[in-house]
């Protein structure tokens, strides 16, 4: 059973918490939108599930539900006492851990390894870092389903031609397939933010979009950080002394282009050449 907006007010009131500002901690109320998100996620039996920011519980039950191995990580030391006893009766493992810190890959690895699902709400001053450093670190985790602002999801699922096209989206494409999988609304919240959020689905690539070995994910983070700096710039401009002139010839890339015309594949190529 998952938490009604009641719920959480009630176990708030009850151990004497408030909501962190500084956190970002917006609780999920309404079990009809947890159970979509696990649904979306692919949680299943059979499936290993990581949580990030388990809160009070709410997509962590809807998750269990589904009768998949759930971990689930939490920051708060305050929330981790009430989050225990309403989630361990159900087979969760709960991680006292700030995600940003933690090697998630050895966390990962010494529950058995295999094939893992990321699943998150996750607040604006995290959700990039957060979602770059699992593709880059936690090659386990084959898929992602994150909540987040809406400006952010944008900009982790935009292909060239989107406004919100830009570095976080090229670095994305590397390892991974993005998508916008749905909107929620700031109804179900607590407490109610004052943004929009939706759901993202990020899906590994069974190898990078360009290849490893001519480009290290390191370069081209480099090259396309420049790149997008001054993204007004004509590339032979924003890339001075980053990538040769000659260069962009080779890697068939006009040096009057800006940094919006390139999907990731031609970033690749600049970056190799």
């Amino acid at each position: 059973m998952t938490h009604s907006g009641a719920d959480i007010a009630h176990m708030l009131s009850a151990h004497g918490l408030r909501p962190s500002r500084a956190l970002g901690q917006n609780f999920v109320a309404d079990p009809n939108t947890v159970r979509r998100i696990a649904r979306l996620a692919g949680a299943a039996p059979g499936t290993r599930v990581l949580e990030i920011g388990a809160g009070l519980g709410s997509l962590t039950l809807a998750l269990a539900e589904t009768g998949a191995r759930v971990v689930a990580v939490e920051a708060d030391r305050h929330l981790v006492p009430v989050l225990r006893p309403m989630v361990e009766p159900v087979g969760v493992e709960v991680v006292e851990a700030d995600a940003l810190n933690v090697d998630l890959a050895a966390l990962l690895e010494a529950r058995g390894g295999g094939r893992w699902r990321l699943v998150a709400n996750l607040p604006y001053n995290i959700a990039t870092p957060l979602v770059l450093r699992t593709l880059v670190q936690v090659p386990a985790v084959s898929d992602l389903l994150v909540m987040v602002q809406r400006e952010v999801g944008e900009r982790l699922a935009a292909g060239v031609g989107d406004p919100a096209y830009g570095a976080v989206s090229v670095r994305v494409a590397y390892f991974a397939r993005a998508e916008l999988a749905g909107r929620v609304p700031a109804s179900v919240f607590v407490p109610r933010p004052r943004v929009e959020s939706v759901l993202v689905r990020i899906t590994r690539r069974d190898a990078p979009a360009v290849d490893p070995a001519l480009v290290p994910y390191e370069r081209l983070d480099a090259v396309v950080r420049a790149g997008f700096a001054h993204r007004r710039k004509m590339l032979r401009r924003s890339l001075a002394g980053v990538v040769e002139p000659e260069a962009f010839a080779a890697a068939g890339v006009r040096p009057d282009a800006r940094a919006e015309e390139l999907d990731v594949v031609a970033w690749g190529r600049l970056a190799a050449a």
